[in-house]
Parts: structure tokens; sequence; C-alpha cells
């Protein structure tokens, strides 16, 4: 398929309309450079969205293709289903944006890697936070040296999900749980600022909901750099402390005045989302006084910032930002996080692109 003109609309069209869904066709429907081709769900509920949108709905992306012209596929469907899509949206030579994760399972995002790599159809992964004006300017923290040498990282992700969250199946099942929902921007996001990750060690408990998924869950991780970080998360505790409740990215959830992150380096520390930089008055020590200085920047919604950076992708004007060989480098160490939590052991990472290995 060749690149639409550069006068012309580009046809989007979003597979699934389920809660991330609903936010991408709403995203399309207000992108100038865009228009909403169609939506594609098998379900009622999204023939329903489509029409309250004034969409064209369709049950499958083959019924799609045949009766709409697509420059490009956002794909939304539950997470064991994203390969699947993902490979039929590329047989088909239409570029492609795929929610994280961009499989549910490491194979299965290698086919996808590879397809796309062999048709020469341009992937974009959702992990949509490296879009984030604020994620950005920590970037260009990290990057400064005002920190130092970065030691250590601390991420929480404590929030209460109702019961009527667990309705749809497969949030119950393998492939869902926080780890792989929710956890996974954050491995992005430390991939991201500290590199690739050496080593995992991981705890799991799903003593609340006793699905075959965790409800909590403590992490370790070790990134090739150095840094040493603690990744604490549960679904089950109702808290301030989160990505959603703190950076104001999503206007569905209360937002509150605290951070989820923090890092630390010899040169002083950083809080995330708040962007606290606490850096000693004169020199390093623990009875030196301490100054805060809030760093500014301008804020923007990330989603709406992805979709631009996908039509740019469409028009083959860039290259993804967040591309496929990056959403399975991120799997790999969620992958890498469930076989620790599984065996108990600390599973190391080889330098091989793809590949893990635990203790003899």
């Amino acid at each position: 398929m060749s690149a639409p003109s550069q006068a012309a609309f580009l046809k989007i069209a979003v597979m699934g309309a389920g809660l991330i869904g609903r936010r991408h066709i709403e995203g399309v429907l207000a992108e100038p450079r865009a228009t909403l081709s169609a939506v594609i769900d098998p379900s009622r509920a999204g023939r329903d969205f489509a029409a309250s949108k004034g969409a064209k709905w369709f049950a499958t992306l083959a019924e799609a293709i045949v009766a709409e012209r697509l420059d490009g596929v956002i794909i939304a469907t539950p997470n064991q289903l994203h390969a699947a899509n993902a490979l039929e949206v590329i047989a088909a030579g239409i570029p492609v944006l795929v929610e994280k994760p961009i499989a549910d399972n490491g194979e299965a995002a290698a086919t996808l890697v590879a397809a796309g790599a062999k048709a020469g159809v341009p992937i974009l992964i959702g992990h949509h936070r490296r879009h984030n004006p604020l994620i950005r300017e920590v970037k260009r923290v990290l990057q400064s040296g005002r920190l130092g040498k970065i030691l250590t990282v601390q991420a929480t992700f404590w929030v209460a999900k109702p019961d009527s969250y667990f309705d749809i199946d497969w949030r119950r099942q393998e492939g869902g749980g926080p780890t792989f929902i929710n956890l996974i921007h954050d491995v992005d996001l430390f991939r991201y600022f500290f590199g690739e990750v050496d080593a995992v060690h991981a705890m799991e408990s799903n003593s609340v909901r006793c699905n075959p998924v965790e409800d909590t869950a403590v992490i370790l991780l070790r990134f090739r750099s150095g840094v040493l970080a603690t990744m604490n998360a549960s679904d089950a505790a109702a808290s301030p402390w989160s990505w959603e409740t703190t950076s104001g990215e999503n206007p569905a959830f209360p937002q509150q005045d605290q951070f989820c992150y923090q890092i630390g380096g010899t040169g002083g520390s950083l809080t995330i989302p708040r962007l606290e930089l606490w850096t000693n008055m004169s020199k390093p020590g623990w009875l030196e006084p301490l100054v805060r200085e809030h760093l500014p920047f301008s804020p923007a919604d990330p989603l709406t910032i992805q979709l631009q950076h996908f039509c740019d992708v469409i028009r083959r004007e860039a290259e993804p930002l967040v591309s496929a060989e990056e959403g399975l480098a991120t799997l790999r160490v969620i992958e890498a996080i469930k076989a620790s939590a599984r065996s108990g052991e600390t599973i190391h990472l080889d330098e091989t692109p793809g590949s893990t290995r635990s203790p003899k």
C-alpha cells in the first residue's frame, strides 16, 4: 500500500472498543490530519459505540479492508490478541500502532518483529508515556548530569481496581494482572531512562482475589549500568501513589499531589511526576541543608502526541519512537519478572537480544 498524499486525510481504523480503544477512537476523531474510517470489534458493545460516534463498524479487519481504504490501524484488543491482529494488519501492508504489550509472550512478539521487518511495514508500540513532555524533561535532566551518578530508583503502583473491572474474563487470566497491564509501562520507562536490565528477582501474591494472575508484586531490577530499582505494585490497595493518580495523564482518575517514582543519584534526587529536584545547598552530606527545586515543563496529552507521531510514521516522515524491537525488549523483562516469581530465582537477561536465563 502506497503512502497517502500530503493533502489527504489519513484513514485510521481502531481494532477493539474497550477502555483504551475508546480513548484511541476519541483521539482519532479529534486529530486534524486523520479520519476515523472504522471501528473493528465483534462485540455488540463495540458496534453500539461505533454507532454512537457515527463511525462505520466491522466485526473483522478483513471486512473493513474490503469496504475501506485504510492508511493505518490501531490495535487495542485484549493482550492475547495483539500479535495475531498485528500480523493480519502487516499482511495487508498497513502501518500499525499496537497497544502495549506488543504481545502476551516473547515468541509471538519476535514473530511480529520479523514480519514487520520483512514486509517493510512500520510498527509503533503504544508505550505512550515516552511521548509525555514530563518524561522527556526527566530524560533531559538525567542526561544533564544534575543527579550525578544514578544509583537507585523506586516505583510504586498501588490502586484499588473495582470488582467490575474483572468482569472481563481475560483480565483474570494469564496475560492479565498488574504486571502485564500496568507495570509494563514503568518497566519501559525505566529502560528508557537507565538502559537495559541485567537481572530480575520478583515475588507475587494473589491473596486478595485468588485469580490465576497476581494482585500484588514486589520486584528488584539490576540494570547493566549498575542502577538498582525496586517496583512495588498492587491493584487491590487504595492509595494516592500510582502513575494514574499522580500524573494527571488520564482525566478519568482523580489527581493527587503525590509522586510515584523516586530517582536517587550522587548529586541529588528527583521525584516524578512532581519533578521536585532535591540537592544539597553546598556539598553532599546528610547534615547539609537540602534545596528543593520544581522543574518546569509544558504538559500535553501523550496519547494525542503519540497519535500525531503515528500519522508521521504512516506518511514515512518519522521512524517509530517506540519500535517493535523496543516493545519486545520491554516484554522480555516482564517475562523475566513472571519467571522469577514462579521459580523464586533471580533471572538473568543475556546480552543476546530476546534471551533470558536462570541460575543453573
